[in-house]
C-alpha cells in the first residue's frame, strides 16, 4: 500500500490579482492532474485566464506518449519565450510525463533556460513551494523525483465540469507493454486507500455531481497492492450503494486481468454503466506477444463473449494500433478480422510510432507508406460499424444524462447514453443535469439525433 502524502496549505499567496493558465497534452489522467494544478494556484489566490498574455504564471502538463506531443511542447516553448521577452516576471512551468524523463528535463533546461519550473509527475503537490522557490530566490527550479514517493491526498481541485467528474483511484502501471513510455513516467502501481475514493465522491455527490469516472492506468489492478483483500469489483459494489450518484464510468481496463467476476459485479449493480473501453492493440497472436499484452486473440474474444452474455446492449469501445515493428499483411488481417467480429462501437485507431527507452525502438520498424494504407483500411471498416451501429439504436429509448446545449447550435441539447454515446436533442436548458428519456430517431457516425419522450420512461 503508498504511502499517504498531505497536501501543504502554500503559506505564500499570490501579490495583488494575479492570473493563471494551465496547458494540457494527452490523457484523461493528465486533464484530471491539470484539475490539481489548477486547484493549487487557485488556492495561491490566482485566478484562471484562457489568455497567455494576461497570465502571470503559465503550466504545460505534458504527455510524452506519442513523439507528435512532445513536438508541440516544444513548438509551444519556443513561442512563449517571446512573451516571457514582454513580461520577465511570468513564471513558466512546464510538469507532467515529458518532464518526468531526465533526459528530456535536462533538454528543456538547456533549449529554453527561460523555463522557470520543471517538475514531472511524483511532485505535482510540491507546485506551491517551488512557486515560491523562484520568487525568493530568483532562479529556476528543476526537481524531477526518480521514484514515486507515495499517493498525495486532499490536494485542491479545480473541476471543468460540474456535472460529470473524474476521480483518479490508481497510479502507475506494471504491464510495461514494449511499445509504452507509461510505466517509466507514471511509476508502479499504487493503489488509493477506498475509504479516501469514496469520501471524495461522496463530497462530489454533495456538490450535485451526477457521475464519476474512475480513473488508471488499469483499473482492473486495482488493490493488489493493498494491505487488505479488496479488489476493483469490491470498489465499485461500494460505490454503487452512495445515494445521490447516478452513473459510474471507468477507464482503462487491461482485458488480461478482466475476470469474470468483475463482469459479475458490474451485471449487478445499477449505476455502473454497460460501456467496457477495452484496448486490444492488435488482432495478431504474434503481434500482441512482442507487444507483451499478456493475452492472445482468443482470450480477448472470449472476454467479449463473456461480457454480452452477462450484460446485454453493452457497448465495446477499443485502442488500436497499426504499424507496431514486425506487423505483417497476415497479422494486420488479424487485426481487421477482430475489428469484424467484435463490431466496436468505435475506436481510436492510430500508428505506431517510436518511444525511445522502449524495447519496441529497437525493433524492425514497418515502413511508413505501409503505416499510412493500414491505418486508412482501418479507420474505413470500424467508420462502417460504427455507422451501422449507431443506425440500429433507431426506435430505442435511452437514458441520456443531458450536459447542456451543443457547441454548435445552442437550440439544441447534448447528452450521452449509459453506453456513452453522444446524443442530440430538441429540449429547453432547464434539463440540464438531468437523466431523460430519449428516443432514437436517427443514428449517424458519431451520434445519435432523438427526440425527448414527454412523461416517459426509458425502456
Amino acid at each position: 500500500m503508498a504511502d499517504k502524502i498531505e497536501y501543504k496549505v502554500p503559506e505564500i499567496k499570490s501579490e495583488g490579482q494575479k492570473f493563471y493558465h494551465v496547458i494540457t497534452f494527452g490523457c484523461q489522467m493528465n486533464e484530471r492532474d491539470s484539475e490539481s494544478l489548477a486547484g493549487m494556484l487557485e488556492d495561491m489566490g490566482y485566478l484562471p485566464t484562457e489568455s497567455r498574455e494576461e497570465a502571470d504564471i503559465i503550466i504545460l502538463n505534458t504527455c510524452c506518449v506519442r513523439e507528435t506531443a512532445e513536438s508541440k511542447v516544444f513548438g509551444l516553448l519556443g513561442r512563449l519565450r517571446q512573451l516571457k521577452v514582454a513580461k520577465p516576471d511570468l513564471i513558466i512551468g512546464v510538469a507532467g510525463c515529458m518532464s518526468q524523463q531526465e533526459e528530456v528535463a535536462k533538454k528543456i533546461r538547456h533549449s529554453f533556460p527561460f523555463v522557470d519550473i520543471i517538475f514531472g509527475t511524483h511532485n505535482i503537490h510540491e507546485l506551491p513551494r517551488m512557486i515560491q522557490q523562484v520568487r525568493e530566490n530568483q532562479e529556476a527550479v528543476l526537481e524531477v523525483w526518480a521514484t514515486e514517493k507515495g499517493i498525495a491526498e486532499n490536494v485542491p481541485v479545480r473541476r471543468k465540469d460540474k456535472l460529470k467528474a473524474w476521480v483518479t483511484i490508481m497510479y502507475g502501471c506494471n504491464n510495461f507493454c514494449t511499445y509504452c513510455i507509461v510505466p517509466y513516467v507514471r511509476g508502479r502501481e499504487r493503489s488509493r486507500n477506498p475509504e479516501n475514493i469514496i469520501e471524495e465522491i461522496k463530497g462530489l455527490v454533495a456538490q450535485g455531481y451526477k457521475e464519476v469516472t474512475l480513473l488508471g492506468q488499469n483499473v482492473n489492478s486495482y488493490g493488489k497492492d493493498l494491505q487488505m483483500d479488496y479488489r476493483f469489483a469490491d470498489l465499485l459494489l461500494d460505490l454503487d450503494k452512495i445515494t445521490g450518484l447516478k452513473r459510474i464510468r471507468f477507464m482503462t481496463s487491461h482485458p488480461r486481468d478482466f475476470d469474470q467476476r468483475l463482469i459479475d459485479v458490474i451485471a449487478s449493480t445499477n449505476k455502473v454503466c454497460e460501456h467496457f473501453h477495452l484496448p486490444a492493440q492488435a488482432g495478431s497472436n504474434r503481434i500482441l506477444k512482442l507487444m507483451n499484452r499478456g493475452y492472445t486473440r482468443e482470450h480477448y474474444l472470449q472476454l467479449i463473449d463473456n461480457i454480452r452474455k452477462a450484460i446485454p446492449g453493452a457497448s465495446i469501445t477499443s485502442d488500436i494500433m497499426v504499424g507496431f515493428p514486425g506487423e505483417t499483411e497476415e497479422d494486420f488481417a488479424d487485426t481487421l478480422d477482430l475489428v469484424r467480429r467484435v463490431r466496436y462501437d468505435s475506436a481510436f485507431t492510430f500508428v505506431y510510432n517510436i518511444r525511445s527507452g522502449t524495447p519496441a525502438a529497437k525493433m524492425e520498424q514497418v515502413p511508413e507508406e505501409v503505416k499510412s494504407a493500414r491505418i486508412q483500411k482501418l479507420i474505413d471498416l470500424q467508420n462502417q460499424i460504427s455507422l451501422e451501429n449507431n443506425r440500429q439504436e433507431e426506435g430505442k429509448v435511452l437514458e441520456v444524462l443531458v450536459e447542456g446545449e451543443t457547441k454548435t447550435n445552442p437550440d439544441k441539447l447534448a447528452g450521452r447514453s449509459r453506453t456513452n454515446k453522444l446524443v442530440v436533442f430538441d429540449g429547453s436548458p432547464d434539463l440540464t443535469g438531468q437523466l431523460v428519456p430519449i428516443k432514437i430517431t436517427k443514428g449517424r457516425l458519431n451520434l445519435l439525433e432523438g427526440e425527448l419522450v414527454p412523461g416517459g420512461a426509458v425502456k
